[in-house]
């Protein structure tokens, strides 16, 4: 007794996939480690800014350090 049937379709496969992902597509091409790279600078930068320029405190600011202490 055999295991394969002839008139039975192959399941499906992943190679679907692979060609989708061979295609090349037409637009900016960036290194993940420069996308890593701009993000920490932004966040280096976003905390350097509000240490110099600190925001006016409030209310609500003052409750909230409070709050979360």
């Amino acid at each position: 007794m055999s295991g394969k049937k002839k008139g039975n379709p192959l399941p499906a496969s992943s190679a679907g996939l692979l060609r989708f992902f061979e295609d090349e597509t037409e637009g900016v091409k960036i290194k993940p480690e420069i996308v890593l790279i701009g993000s920490m600078g932004l966040i280096v930068a976003s905390i350097a800014l509000n240490l110099v320029f600190k925001a006016p405190t409030t209310a609500a600011t003052v409750f909230l350090g409070l709050l979360f202490g």
